[in-house]
């Protein structure tokens, strides 16, 4: 005897309505956080106070021809007291003959000098770490050698919010602009990261920061035994110390065009892989609360582009389809209104393939950063 059509229907009809609550929550995820990011972005920092005097530290590696373009751009910063410590860290090239040059023409120019790094600690860790141990001044501020303050007034806006609660500043630092859609996903996937971790920070849940623009006491970091929690961990010098000891009332961001470092980015997709390889692994260390809130974040956005074909065999499809562009709308504002906040840059036209691209990336690097078990550092 045939079964009734019912018995058929019913479990298609099931399914269905099912794929369209996951698919309703999933983007209802994605507009709650973007909301919540936008909202972020539009919180008042700390007023602006008289700067301290503060202790640049740039560790370098082998980059002669970066520390040539960068030292005079620190040395023309307009601060009132500032030293500049440079780690020179084992390096192959001219970068000791130059350092020792300009040492002697510029008293605010001092040099570090790594000879040999004990087996236990990651190169960049150890070099910091001296520089830091040497700083004259309270205030460490920190950046890398590719990277470029983008005014005269970096340094002033860097060290003009402390007060007595203050330990730890939060800066942004994106990426130069070229015209290739690789520079154009690393500008995105920068920007949409800094306005994740500013965002969350103005909302006083700091979890991350940025050592190519982040500011930091030297109490802080003695008084805590600086990377010792983390010595391991092939880089992290960054956010895995912001992650461990920021909190709502002692870390506070500034945000601005003027207050920016722009980085060099790279320029092959192996190359670029292999970075984010190394910054995502590191995630694994963060708290928990913090790679829920994160994981949540990416696996909606993950989920939102792959249940997308689905949705055909929704009910009330059309309703899914005006939500999933009304992401979009909500994705493209935020982001045009973090690139004019937190001074990067990104093409509105292009945020629709790079959300795609971004969402599949993600899926690739993040499932490889998960399993990997040690990154190499270039030293």
């Amino acid at each position: 005897m045939a079964l009734p059509l019912s018995t058929y229907l019913c479990p298609l009809v099931r399914n269905a309505l099912g794929l369209f609550v996951i698919y309703l929550v999933v983007v209802g995820i994605q507009l709650v956080y973007l909301s919540v990011m936008g909202y972020g972005l539009t919180k008042a920092g700390k007023q602006p106070r008289k700067p301290h005097p503060v202790s640049v530290i740039v560790c370098a590696h082998d980059e002669e021809q970066n520390l040539r373009e960068l030292i005079p751009l620190l040395l023309a910063q307009d601060h009132p007291e500032f030293e500049i410590i440079v780690v020179e860290d084992r390096c192959n090239d001219g970068t000791y003959d130059y350092l020792y040059q300009e040492t002697q023409h510029h008293a605010r120019l001092r040099m570090v000098r790594v000879v040999h790094k004990p087996d236990h600690i990651q190169g960049k860790k150890f070099g910091l770490t001296l520089g830091i141990k040497a700083a004259r001044y309270e205030w460490l501020v920190l950046t890398d050698a590719d990277c470029r303050p983008s005014s005269n007034h970096w340094l002033y806006r860097m060290s003009e919010c402390y007060d007595e609660n203050t330990q730890i500043v939060l800066g942004f630092s994106p990426y130069q602009k070229s015209n290739t859609w690789l520079n154009a996903l690393i500008r995105f996937e920068s920007l949409l990261t800094g306005i994740l971790y500013m965002a969350w920070a103005k909302l006083g849940k700091p979890y991350m920061g940025v050592g190519r623009n982040l500011a930091y006491t030297k109490s802080l970091f003695l008084n805590n035994k600086g990377f010792h929690e983390h010595l391991e961990v092939v880089g992290g010098d960054d956010d895995l110390f912001v992650n461990r000891w920021a909190n709502r009332f002692n870390t506070t961001t500034v945000t601005g065009t003027d207050a920016i470092t722009l980085s060099k980015p790279k320029e092959r997709w192996r190359d670029f892989f292999h970075q984010k390889l190394r910054h995502l692994s590191v995630g694994k260390y963060y708290r928990f609360s913090d790679k829920l809130l994160l994981s949540l974040f990416s696996f909606s956005w993950l989920l939102t582009w792959c249940l997308l074909p689905a949705i055909y065999f929704a009910p009330y499809n059309l309703v899914l389809l005006s939500l999933f562009f009304t992401r979009w709308i909500a994705l493209s504002t935020v982001m045009h209104q973090g690139s004019r906040q937190l001074g990067g840059t990104v093409e509105i036209w292009k945020v629709p393939v790079l959300d795609i691209i971004f969402a599949f990336y993600y899926l690739v690097t993040g499932l490889r950063a998960l399993v990997v078990k040690r990154v190499k550092w270039k030293n």
